[in-house]
Parts: structure tokens; sequence; C-alpha cells
């Protein structure tokens, strides 16, 4: 029998449907403490931030690793290749929330609503708010695959002209041109809207400088939703102080969670995002459609597997 070992919680509806589909499969929801159910787990499905060497080292029968995120980069992928172990993750599933949150932000500061809100917390009647239209604008997508096409798709739907950046400067869907990342510094000045969406690998981590930032029109919005260590916090504090840009809306940090203390939450300009913009009730479903496909595969010695990761590469 195959040992599965759930290291989050999964509410019972869906836990029956797993059952019900794979009656020869013992699926355990514990966590990655239940040393009983690691030690005979062949497969485990997890957020990832609880897999580590020491987790690899009491799984000794472990042979996939379902990751029921996008980022890896906090895992132990050296020891993961080394033993030869199968990774999968959910990649694709983030692109309707995250794209949905993107673009409130992006419109509710283009169309004023915060000030909106709050002139009706005030109780104040003024027509002074100050909007402007996302429409006949330019946007940057940094990382134009499954999440950065489908934010172009409804930039585009706005009237909004994107531009996608990624390693190769191969073209993606919904962009109207794509660059490599060393033809950054001449798109920038002419983008109102950058937008990251890139994951944390070796040639992403501190892409963005306070020189990239210089080069954005003063009116610009800046939007991380791919992983804090794109740019140095120090640099973005500089830029911000200095009103290089209009508006930074982070959603991801350099530490996580942020510092009570820390100036961003005071800052003018600066919109603060907890981590949330791929939260939703679809989550989890959707995790476990592309688990029980693997699954089916798995357990048939099929080949036809979704999201597959290289641990050696990260991704």
């Amino acid at each position: 029998m195959t040992h599965v070992l759930f290291t989050f919680s999964v509410k019972e509806n869906l836990i029956s449907k797993l059952q019900t589909e794979f009656h020869d499969v013992e699926f355990t929801f514990s966590t990655i403490g239940d040393v009983i159910a690691l030690r005979k787990a062949e497969i485990i499905v997890s957020y990832g931030e609880d897999i580590s060497k020491e987790t690899l080292d009491l799984a000794p029968a472990l042979k996939w690793l379902m990751i029921a995120s996008a980022g890896l980069e906090k895992m132990p992928l050296i020891e993961i290749a080394e033993r030869n172990i199968f990774m999968t993750n959910v990649k694709g599933i983030h692109k309707t929330p995250m794209t949905e949150s993107v673009m409130a932000h992006l419109l509710a500061l283009k169309r004023a609503i915060p000030w909106i809100y709050s002139q009706q917390e005030k109780q104040e009647w003024s027509k002074r708010s100050g909007s402007t239209e996302l429409f006949g604008s330019t946007a940057i997508v940094l990382g134009p695959g499954a999440i950065g096409s489908e934010i172009g798709r409804l930039l585009q739907a706005f009237g909004v002209r994107t531009i996608g950046c990624n390693r190769s400067g191969n073209s993606a869907p919904h962009m109207n041109e794509v660059i490599p990342f060393d033809q950054l510094n001449k798109a920038l000045p002419e983008a109102d809207v950058i937008i990251s969406v890139l994951p944390s690998t070796h040639e992403t981590r501190g892409l963005l400088t306070y020189d990239h930032f210089e080069l954005m029109k003063e009116q610009a919005i800046f939007m991380n939703f791919g992983r804090g260590d794109l740019v140095k916090e120090k640099d973005l504090l500089k830029a911000i102080k200095e009103r290089q840009i209009a508006y930074a809306v982070l959603d991801v940090f350099e530490e996580e969670p942020l510092h009570e203390n820390h100036p961003f939450w005071k800052m003018e300009g600066v919109i603060i995002s907890p981590h949330v913009s791929s939260h939703s009730s679809e989550y989890v479903p959707r995790a476990l459609e592309i688990f029980a496909h693997n699954l089916r595969e798995w357990l048939n010695d099929g080949t036809s597997f979704q999201n597959v990761i290289d641990a050696e590469k990260g991704y």
C-alpha cells in the first residue's frame, strides 16, 4: 500500500474525495512532526516550509515530494537531488487570485479608492480625487509565465501596453513584446507600472537595484508579488524616500513577517499586503486536482506528470 502524508489540514469533503478515488492509498493528515507517519511516507504533500534535511533523514521511504506552493527556495534542494526524490508543485493555480490581487491594487490606486474610503471615514464631500486612468498606460511584467501572462491578459483588456521581461527574451502570451533582463534599463523609463511575479533564483535575487528605480517615472507604480529578495530593501527604501516612484505595492519582503517597527508601515506611497495575494478559498481544491492527476500517474507507472521540478535548478 502507498503511504501519503499530508502536513497541512484539508477539509473533510476533500479528504473523502481522495479516499473514495484512491482505495489502495493510506492517507495520513497530520504534521511533519508525526514521526511514525513520516517514516512510512512514500509521498509527502506539504507547503514546503516544514521540509528540511532533518525531515529527509527521518523519511527513508520518501520517493515523491508534492509541494502545494510555487516557492521552493527555502527547501533542502541539494539533499533532495542527491536522494533523487521526485518533486512536483502547484505552479499555475496562483494565477487567478494573484492576478485579481494585482488588478485590485492597481485599479484602487488609479481610481483613488483609498482616498474615497478616507473621505467617507472623515465624512467629507470632495471631488478632488486625483483619479487617473489605467487605459493607455504601459506595464512591464517581470516574469511573464503562468501568473504574469494572466496579468497581461487583464491589463490588455484595460487598454494597457504590456512588456514582458524574462531571462531569455522569448515571447510570452498576452505581451505586446518581451525583452531579456539585460534590456530592462531601456524599457523602464517608459513604464507606468512595473509588476514583478518572479520566483527566487540565483538570476533574480537582487535583480533590481536603486539604479533601476532612478530610471522609473516619478508617477510609476512598482508592485512586487513574487519574492522579497528581488530588491534589497535599503535600495527600495531610498528610492521611496527620494520619491523616485509614486507607489510601492508590496506583498513580499526580504524578511517575513515584516517587523512591527519597519519603516514601510508608515511610509507615504507604500502599501503593505502580508503575503496574501495568492490566498483563496479555491487554493487547496485546485492544488489537490493537480495532486490527484499526478497520483494516478504515479500509481499506474505513467509519465504525464504536471509541474515536475528539477531540484538542482530549483524550478
